[in-house]
């Protein structure tokens, strides 16, 4: 949830200001707050208190802080450049969880929050500090500004309210199917290091979603690619409501990964295309809000429909319908059209304003 209020001004932030001005110190916090759990008491307002603070810097630290940048640096491989960025979130997935674990086993859980944290400050702030910046030579409006819309223009599209429809829909059906996935399918009979084995799928299957989706997104109209893996991740989610199977859940796993860990490919793609850079990351942030949102809300859904029905059946065959539906909407999206010519179009109606 403070993801979901601070993602905004943090793009803000991030719109106006160099990458590293802003990432370095968010990182620096970010690496100190999770160190610091390792000092956490019994009090639970003192949990509460540092996952605060994470959540008002994380996207600082994630894909939303680093997407202007690099797509201020791509044209013509936005979407392989993109789908990198994006990746770098999917092997952490995979690889930090049995480091973690590793580091538990040896020191400790305080111990391991600490090797953590001081990998964040250790690696990414020197990191980020030395390579990460926009490109000087960015394409610029008549009116000296990075080439782009405002806030509010972008705000009146009807690309952008189909962006936010699409993922606040999927974002539930997703984050519902996460965090339920290990329970639903011990529930059906798979073993506890089954449904284990299901997730790392999912988390294998969405870093080659997002490799497959930015090479696609280069060559083919976007809105046609979201289709195409929203339908991928409907199908999954269907299977899911029906898998009593080791196999059958893993099928839906892959299925669902490929096609959501492509799709946030997708989003940062679509912005850069339809809005420019001259303020990507606040409707990038905007996004993000309905996504979060949403995310908290679909765990939520699933925990009450299986309390009060005994299953996870029903509920995941209706949001698999859901998500199909969305994914037609992205269908109604417009091609893109080159930002030059809208900012000339701009030009125009301001002068014909001003005659």
């Amino acid at each position: 949830m403070t993801v979901a209020f601070c993602s905004p001004p943090l793009g803000y932030l991030l719109d106006r200001f160099s990458p590293r001005r802003i990432v370095v110190p968010c990182l620096t916090i970010f690496g100190c707050a999770f160190a610091s759990l390792a000092l956490l008491t019994p009090r639970l307002w003192h949990l509460y208190a540092v996952f605060f603070v994470l959540g008002v810097v994380g996207n600082g630290t994630a894909q939303m802080a680093y997407s202007r940048a690099v797509s201020s640096w791509f044209e013509h491989r936005r979407g392989a450049a993109l789908a990198l960025v994006m990746s770098g979130g999917a092997v952490g997935a995979m690889v930090l969880p049995p480091l973690a674990e590793a580091l538990i086993q040896r020191v400790g859980w305080r111990g391991a929050c600490v090797a953590l944290g001081a990998i964040v400050l250790l690696l990414g702030v020197p990191v980020v500090g030395a390579f990460v910046r926009n490109r000087d030579a960015m394409p610029r409006a008549h009116d000296g500004q990075v080439s782009g819309t405002t806030v509010r223009e972008g705000l009146r599209t009807r690309a952008f309210w189909i962006m936010v429809t699409v993922l606040f829909f999927t974002s539930i059906a997703q984050n519902g199917a996460l965090a339920h996935m290990s329970a639903l399918l011990t529930d059906r009979g798979v073993s506890a290091a089954g449904g284990a084995l299901a997730l790392s799928a999912m988390g294998g299957a969405g870093l080659v979603g997002r490799l497959m989706t930015g090479w696609l997104l280069d060559r083919f109209f976007a809105a046609r690619v979201s289709f195409s893996l929203l339908s991928t991740a409907a199908l999954g989610t269907f299977l899911l409501s029906r898998a009593d199977s080791l196999e059958m859940g893993v099928l839906a796993a892959v299925l669902i990964g490929v096609g959501m860990g492509g799709e946030a490919d997708v989003t940062p793609y679509l912005i850069s295309r339809y809005f420019g850079l001259r303020s990507f990351t606040v409707l990038y942030g905007l996004t993000w809000t309905f996504y979060a949102f949403a995310g908290a809300i679909g765990p939520v859904l699933m925990g009450k429909a299986f309390d009060a029905t005994g299953s996870y059946e029903t509920l995941l065959a209706r949001l698999a319908l859901v998500t199909l539906a969305v994914a037609t909407l992205m269908l109604l999206l417009p091609r893109y059209a080159p930002l030059e010519k809208r900012s000339a179009r701009r030009s125009r109606s301001s002068a014909e304003a001003g005659a």
